[in-house]
Parts: structure tokens; C-alpha cells; sequence
């Protein structure tokens, strides 16, 4: 999914300011603010049709696009039971087309933002962090080849020629992860052949391709100590020029990852007359790699369960029904905490869930990650 892009649009204001020299014309006018209609995105490229592409060149950035994000989450348990989720991504944000500028010390026209977060199953807590910096000085940045993205120590360099598996570094005070990951099923490309549309209007889409299951282990620190663990992540890499429709609300986005080898990806727009965006949809992805394309009629959600933040009073869901006919997919999608809201530059959930149903009319386990926003305050007016 395009996902956060509200984050990225509201740093990008902040430290508008700090880059007014590198994103103005010679002796003349600076750019207009970053946010709402007045962006001038004409400069930029658009999603708007299938690419050919190649790895590990596409894992690196794309410039002349806006936005784009390295997304990294998973699941992953010590020896001595204690199950951990985490969270470790990247975001680039141009402020002018094309790549980065030439220019003495720390002139740049690109911006990178980061979260990382744990979830504590054992400690029932969950931590959220956030890092921005100028792509410039080696602050921040990204490669293709070979593949690496990284904000000042959060890092996430490729161990391999393709960029398939990667170490991922970040630390922050008494929290910190160091984990390699490594595919064990190609890279799968979302929507239309990577093409993945966000709403009816042409160009509003994203190129999505993603790493559905990769194979984890490494080390976790929390609570003081630092645990080995072992699990499994998954890798989404959107980028692209895009925006809500005019009705968006907020979205939810799933990834899930099923104990007979399948996993899904769904996403759902949700507009402000309660309705869904028809372009909403997903991905299963078969034990063997192979994928089904899942248009939003193909996917049933049904919310069993809500919470509400007492710190930003979002009423989010907080247990799914997810039920996929054509696939005899029923699943049961709950939280392993019911606190994983991220109240960072704006507030967003984005959790470790659990999942138990019937996959292929067989019994099934498996864990995943949800993300949802637009509950504590509309996606509207900011981008």
C-alpha cells in the first residue's frame, strides 16, 4: 500500500525552512509548503503503468518519483518463550525531482524519516521511535547496488548480490535490534504486474513489490537484556507520486504470514461516507511463490473487537474476522497487545497480531502485522 505518506508530508513542513536554499529557483521564489493542494507535484513521475523491473536496482531509490518507503516487520521469539514484534522503516521524500543535488556541506533536496518499534509480548509494552535528517553529508540516504537504506545508525544493508537478504541495525538508549533476513521466496510484485492503484484517478497508484516471508534471526534488546531470537519478517518497497482520493479516510493494510506456507496481503481505504475504495485489494501468495491477485470483493472483513487510545481517543479495531471464499480462507486476526498505537509526528496503529483459522479448509496458526490509520483524526487537508 502507498502508506504513510501523511508522516513524510508533515516532517517534510517542519524542516522546510532548514532547506529553503536547496529547494528554491537561483534568485528566485521559494517552493509553496509541502502540504495540502498547493504542492506543485508536475515535475514528478507518476505509477501509471506496469515496469520491468530489475533487482537490485529497484530495492535502491527512485528519484523522480516523491515518496517512497523500505518497510521491514516481523515476528520473532527466544528460546526461553519471549515473543517480540518490530518495526524498522525508512522513508524518502523529494522536495524537487530528480536525484540528489550537487552542492557543498549539507545542501539537499531529499528528506528521510524513520520509525523503529518493538512490541513486548512478555513486558506488554509496546515502544515507538522516530529519526528524521537531510539525505546529504551521509546523514541519510539510499543505493540500489548495492542495496542499502539507512538514518544515521538505523540500518538495513543487503548481505547479498540481489538484495534478497539484508542485516538490519538500529538502536535507541536501552532498545535495539540486530537481525539478518534472508527470502525464502521470490519477490513478489503487488496489483497490476507491481502496479498497485490507490484510487480512480490515473496516476494515483504506486509501484508495490514486497518480500513476503523472510527467515529471521539475530538479537533483541528490551527490559536490560538482549534476547536470541528466531521468527520471520516481511519486506514491502512502495514508491511513487500519489495521494487519497478526495473522499479518503484512512486506510488498514494487513500482512499476514499462514503456517501452510501462504501468506496475504490486503489493504482497504476507507472513505468518509463509510464506504471502500474500489481499487482497494491484495495479494496471496502460494507456498510455492505463485500469487493470486485479490480485488476488493474477494476479501470479507468483519471487526469483532475495538479499543480506544486513551491518549488520542482513536477508536481503532482491535480483532478481525478476514474471510477469503474463492481461497476457503477463515481467519480469526488479533492483537498480541492491544496498545501498539505509533504517537510519533502524527498517531497511527501499527501492531504484531496473531492469527488461528482455516486456510484450504485446513487448520491453520500464523502471525502477521496490521497497520491502520485515519481512527484517530482523517488523512484529509494534510497532503
Amino acid at each position: 500500500m502507498w502508506k504513510r505518506l501523511l508522516a513524510l508530508t508533515l516532517i517534510a513542513a517542519l524542516v522546510l525552512g532548514s532547506f529553503w536554499y536547496a529547494t528554491r529557483a537561483p534568485e528566485g521564489p521559494a517552493r509553496p509548503p509541502l502540504t495540502g493542494p498547493a504542492v506543485d507535484l508536475s515535475g514528478f513521475a507518476r505509477a501509471d503503468r506496469p515496469l520491468d523491473f530489475s533487482l537490485p536496482r529497484d530495492h535502491g531509490p527512485h528519484f523522480d518519483y516523491q515518496t517512497e518507503w523500505w518497510y521491514y516487520t516481523g515476528n520473532v521469539a527466544a528460546g526461553t518463550g519471549e515473543r517480540f514484534g518490530y518495526q524498522l522503516t525508512f522513508f524518502r521524500r523529494g522536495l524537487t525531482p530528480g536525484a540528489p543535488v550537487d552542492g557543498d556541506g549539507l545542501l539537499t533536496n531529499q528528506i528521510y524519516f524513520a520509525h523503529f518499534a518493538l512490541t513486548d509480548v512478555a513486558g506488554k509494552t509496546h515502544r515507538g521511535l522516530e529519526r528524521f535528517s537531510r539525505g546529504a553529508g551521509g546523514l541519510a540516504g539510499a543505493t540500489g547496488e548495492p542495496f542499502g537504506v539507512w538514518l544515521e545508525d538505523w540500518r538495513a544493508e543487503a548481505l547479498n548480490a540481489d538484495g534478497s537478504a539484508v542485516r538490519l541495525t538500529a538502536r535507541d538508549g536501552d532498545l535495539a535490534l540486530d537481525l539478518t533476513l534472508r527470502a525464502v521466496k521470490p519477490v513478489v510484485a503487488h496489483g497490476d504486474r507491481g502496479l498497485s492503484p490507490k484510487s480512480e484517478q490515473p496516476g494515483n497508484a504506486s509501484y508495490y513489490l514486497s518480500y513476503t516471508r523472510l527467515a529471521t534471526e539475530g538479537r533483541v534488546t528490551a527490559r536490560g537484556q538482549t534476547f536470541a531470537v528466531t521468527g520471520e519478517s516481511w519486506f514491502d518497497h512502495e514508491w511513487s507520486t500519489s495521494a487519497l482520493g478526495p473522499n479518503g479516510l484512512g486506510w488498514d493494510w494487513f500482512s499476514l504470514q499462514l503456517s501452510d506456507g501462504r501468506e496475504v496481503m490486503f489493504f482497504q481505504i476507507r472513505r468518509d461516507d463509510g464506504g471502500i475504495e474500489p481499487v482497494s485489494g491484495g495479494t496471496l501468495v502460494q507456498p510455492d511463490g505463485s500469487t493470486v491477485r485479490l480485488p476488493a470483493e474477494a476479501v470479507q472483513i468483519t471487526v469483532r473487537e475495538t479499543w480506544t487510545s486513551p491518549a488520542t481517543q482513536g477508536r481503532y479495531p482491535a480483532r478481525w474476522t478476514i474471510r477469503i471464499p474463492s481461497e476457503q480462507i477463515e481467519l480469526d486476526v488479533e492483537p498480541w497487545l492491544p496498545e501498539q498505537e505509533m504517537r510519533l509526528t502524527f498517531a497511527y496503529w501499527e501492531g504484531a497480531v496473531r492469527v488461528a483459522g482455516l486456510s484450504g479448509g485446513a487448520a491453520v496458526t500464523g502471525a502477521g502485522y496490521v497497520e491502520m490509520t485515519g481512527y484517530a483524526g482523517s488523512m484529509q487537508g494534510v497532503f
